[in-house]
């Protein structure tokens, strides 16, 4: 808008005065970044402390490098959050997902059959980090929003043996470059997903140089299981996007990403409904808006419901307003990192519409054992279940089978008994502990895909097992990341760290060992 009078004039010079402090600024000095410098034969990631998380990773895994790097053209630039395997002391694996801006920009220099030069910065200023894992749109540079946020200009030098320029004050740099056709199996690596990652063919990185301050910090984090580190940053990310998608969604009013459900695996917003089918349309939206196109299932509830981290009372909310039309399952892209869907990097999606009045329940609803009775006569692979929200329209009976058959088989007998079951969740077997809601919502969410896995018929069922081919599923059932005992034991033992049995139950940390729920220790 054009300013029409003084008043607006000087608003607008401030606010062009506050936004140059977003851009970064270039020095010819060298960085501190730059103190200690290794070349050549000198370099050797075996001197940086590079982590072996899991029991089952491929290797050593940087797990906080900021990655910089520029397109072609050297018109964009770009910083994002990768895992990096280290191959030996001088070549590196980048876990560049097809979805993301590091892979585009290599793809650009692939196709002219040039070297990509990259960057890999650790440590630093954390706001660096977050920022580097932010869902910004395609093409913008994510230090625009640290010096948006710092309100302060970001400092870059360039890098000693390549011409990518990286923060000042970072602690270390791993410079190198990318050649167009050298690839080398990545993984598997146990990410935060909770899941082991399959081998994958990635690019491969060679160092050229290592560079570092006189006294620095290698930075690490471990991902796996939640609740973890991680979380924390997919919260800030939550609150400072909300106003940025309800510029593209006005009616959105809040959303909330547990983090059991791994946050691309999970959301429940809040919506102010205008006329009939506005929150499938706004479902449609937030699938076609950046990061969140990932997104697997998203519950929408009115202005009405409970507060979103209010997790009891909103689920109540969510079942009593339920109906065959409150669902709608499409299909778009996945994460690669999820390993539920049939195809890499396309599945299901489910949408569900909890907004407006209430319903009235249709079941009758009987004891957990009395149910148990009457499911184990139509089906002997039936091993236990345990209900949920009996209070409302619509109970979640969660049942755990022996699986040796498609799990559809099992939903179609249990039909027989519409009169007392709505929304059935199976599990398999495999470290499912039906009394502990925490880690089964992270199971389901990320054993679900809704194309092949949700059924919204007399009753409506989800298969949240695992799959092989037996379900039609031709990829590789990835393991669940597991701390070993020893470790565990050991830490406890040197105070590093105070938690029980309780404790490593509830986050099944420890692999069980017996038949039931809950490991032996």
């Amino acid at each position: 808008k054009t300013p029409n009078n003084l008043r607006e004039k000087i608003n607008t010079l401030l606010t062009f005065s506050k936004l140059r402090k977003i851009f970064p600024k270039r020095t010819k000095k060298r960085g501190i970044c730059q103190q200690v410098i290794y070349k050549g034969n000198q370099v050797n990631l075996d001197n940086l402390p590079i982590l072996k998380t899991w029991p089952k990773d491929a290797g050593k895994f940087i797990t906080t490098g900021q990655v910089y790097t520029k397109s072609l053209d050297g018109k964009k630039y770009n910083l994002g959050l990768y895992r990096i395997q280290k191959l030996s002391k001088n070549k590196l694996i980048m876990h560049w997902q097809i979805h993301k801006d590091g892979a585009h920009f290599f793809h650009e220099y692939k196709k002219a059959n040039k070297k990509m030069p990259v960057s890999i910065a650790i440590g630093g200023d954390p706001l660096y980090y977050w920022c580097g894992q932010a869902p910004l749109p395609n093409g913008i540079f994510e230090l625009l929003l640290y010096g948006f946020i710092r309100k302060q200009n970001p400092i870059l030098v360039k890098s000693i043996t390549n011409d990518v320029y990286i923060p000042y004050d970072v602690d270390i740099v791993i410079e190198g470059y990318v050649a167009p056709n050298e690839f080398a199996i990545e993984g598997p690596f146990g990410d935060h997903t909770g899941y082991y990652t399959p081998p994958e063919k990635f690019p491969v990185l060679t160092v050229s140089a290592i560079t570092m301050k006189n006294n620095p910090y290698f930075t690490a984090t471990v991902v796996g299981k939640p609740p973890l580190e991680d979380k924390y940053m997919g919260w800030a990310t939550e609150r400072i996007f909300l106003p940025l998608l309800k510029t593209t969604t006005p009616d959105l009013i809040d959303y909330h990403m547990p983090e059991n459900g791994c946050f691309h695996n999970l959301l429940v917003a809040k919506i102010l409904p205008r006329y009939k089918g506005h929150s499938k349309q706004i479902m449609h939206a937030l699938w076609g808006v950046g990061q969140m196109s990932f997104l697997k299932h998203a519950i929408f509830v009115d202005e009405n419901a409970p507060d979103l981290k209010d997790y009891k009372n909103l689920t109540k909310y969510i079942l009593n307003r339920l109906t065959e039309k409150s669902f709608l399952i499409t299909e778009g892209i996945v994460d690669q990192l999820d390993h539920a869907s049939y195809e890499p990097l396309v599945g299901g999606k489910l949408g569900i519409d909890a907004t407006g009045n209430s319903v009235e329940t249709t079941i009758k609803v009987l004891s957990d054992k009395q149910l148990l009775e009457k499911v184990k006569k139509l089906d002997n692979n039936i091993l236990q279940l345990k209900q949920y929200f009996t209070d409302t329209a619509n109970p979640i009976t969660i049942i755990k089978v022996k699986k040796i058959k498609p799990v559809k088989q099992i939903f179609n007998k249990l039909k027989q008994l519409k009169q007392f079951l709505k929304i059935v969740i199976f599990v398999d077997d495999y470290m499912n502990d039906l009394n502990n809601p925490y880690m089964l919502i992270w199971r389901i969410t990320n054993n679900v895909d809704a194309l092949y896995d949700v059924w919204i018929e007399e009753i409506w069922g989800i298969d949240a097992t695992s799959k092989s081919n037996i379900d039609g599923y031709n990829r590789k059932w990835p393991e669940d990341t597991h701390c070993d005992k020893g470790i565990i034991n050991d830490l406890i033992k040197k105070g590093i760290i105070n938690v029980d049995k309780k404790f490593l139950r509830k986050y099944q940390i420890i692999e069980e060992t017996d038949d039931k729920a809950n490991p032996k220790y």
